[in-house]
């Protein structure tokens, strides 16, 4: 009897601790974020982007003295990205545009092991997007773009990329913060989403995935003196840009139509600023954003959107960063009321080429036309203007060391040096080229 006793108790015993069924397993262990990964990794690309460099750097001697004529071999130069594709049937992948930049050869492999050459469909450098489409490529798998401005802090999200060469790895983390600037080398970033998702070299371009496994950003940084700090560009921004660069154009170069100045110390100490800070509007055009949100002449811009201003450069920089239709909050302090600050609502304005050369006539004194062979011909000179030391006929052919090849390309430049009160002119006159200084009050 007790023996029988002790076998019915070994036996349920066993059957209360036996394993659970490989169908529970794989119900408790299939989270949200396995689900999620085993969706969007079919859509997840390794971009291979090959580049062929000029030959060998010369040493400081060789610069010197110089390189003895011993031959200086090209280089090849390979970046390892990642990428999503966007629109499985006409084959698009959307990734980073520094993961791409001067790429001769791009190739783009898949997870499921195929391979396909890419053609880059187009890349802006001021918002780090690139638009590639795989050759003979088609239904291929794709992610759901969805709606970054209702993403939360807080929310679990991943990313999915090729860190180190190691394709396919997977990363979880949570929305840290939104709306956040990062400045590098190449400009200003604005309006990112931080993340504490593991983002390292080689995730550059892939995507940031919310638990809907939808694509809500494109990983494009990390922060280098911490970790746990990662950035994506989110979704709604790299869409508009996308569409732009579908249609063969970048985005639409924007102003708010002031002209402004540094702060030195001197003015800082005017405005009763601490240090040097922001920029001063000295002059307001009619009929623009300015114009309408009331900004006036010795209004002092403290910082755009929570991004703090510090030249007239940065503030170039961070409105190439913005995309039409963006509403933009900016920080004013005046002079007459030095102890109080305001906020200013506005849009900008797209800066089309037309405008930025009538805005040059005045600033710079002169207007042109196009030439024939090599840079634009002036047609009208001011000579009351900064530019009375030039000649009608002259041709201009470059500005602050940039090749002018036509006149949109002027006008671009002059939308890159609108607010600078000094300019360096390549000039050509009777067939001679010389520098000249184009100096505004």
């Amino acid at each position: 009897m007790f023996k029988s006793l002790c076998l019915a108790c070994l036996i349920l015993s066993g059957l209360l601790w036996a394993p659970s069924s490989p169908q529970a397993l794989s119900d408790v262990r299939t989270t949200p974020v396995v689900r999620v990964v085993r969706s969007a990794s079919p859509a997840v690309v390794n971009i291979t982007s090959t580049s062929v460099q000029g030959g060998r750097a010369l040493s400081p001697l060789e610069q010197f003295f110089g390189d003895f004529g011993m031959p200086r071999r090209a280089r090849k130069r390979v970046s390892l990205g990642s990428g999503v594709i966007v629109d499985g049937k006409r084959a698009l992948v959307l990734t980073n545009s520094h993961v791409v930049q001067s790429g001769t050869d791009i190739q783009v492999r898949l997870n499921d092991g195929r391979e396909f050459k890419a053609r880059l469909r187009g890349a802006d450098p001021d918002f780090d997007l690139a638009v590639l489409e795989l050759e003979g490529a088609r239904s291929l798998p794709s992610l759901p773009m969805g709606d970054s401005t209702d993403v939360q802090p807080g929310e679990t999200v991943i990313a999915i990329g090729n860190p180190f060469g190691f394709t396919h790895t997977v990363t979880t983390g949570v929305v840290s913060a939104l709306g956040r600037t990062i400045r590098s080398e190449g400009g200003i970033f604005t309006d990112l989403i931080q993340t504490d998702a593991a983002i390292n070299p080689g995730n550059s371009g892939g995507p940031l995935i919310n638990l809907d496994g939808s694509l809500i950003g494109i990983n494009t940084a990390v922060y280098g003196k911490g970790w746990g700090i990662g950035f994506a560009i989110p979704i709604n921004k790299a869409r508009l840009v996308m569409d732009r660069l579908l249609d063969g154009r970048r985005p639409s170069p924007l102003w708010l139509g002031i002209q402004a100045s540094d702060i030195d110390q001197r003015l800082a100490m005017e405005f009763g600023l601490m240090r040097p800070r922001g920029i001063v509007v000295s002059g307001i055009y009619q009929k623009t954003p300015a114009a309408g949100a009331g900004l006036e002449p010795g209004d002092v811009i403290l910082s755009v959107n929570g991004t703090p201003i510090t030249s007239r450069r940065e503030f170039l920089h961070l409105l190439r960063n913005q995309v039409e239709g963006t509403t933009l909050t900016l920080e004013v302090q005046n002079l007459q009321t030095p102890d109080r600050t305001r906020q200013v609502q506005l849009v900008p304005q797209v800066f089309t080429d037309e405008r930025a050369l009538q805005i040059m006539e005045r600033r710079w004194g002169f207007t042109v036309r196009r030439h024939r062979g090599a840079g634009v011909v002036l047609d009208t000179v001011d000579r009351h203007g900064p530019a009375s030391f030039l000649r009608k006929g002259d041709i201009l052919l470059g500005v602050s060391g940039a090749e002018v090849d036509s006149v949109p390309a002027l006008a671009a430049l002059f939308r890159e040096e609108r607010l600078s009160n000094s300019v360096l002119l390549l000039i050509e006159r009777g067939g001679r080229a010389y520098y000249a200084r184009l100096q505004m009050e």
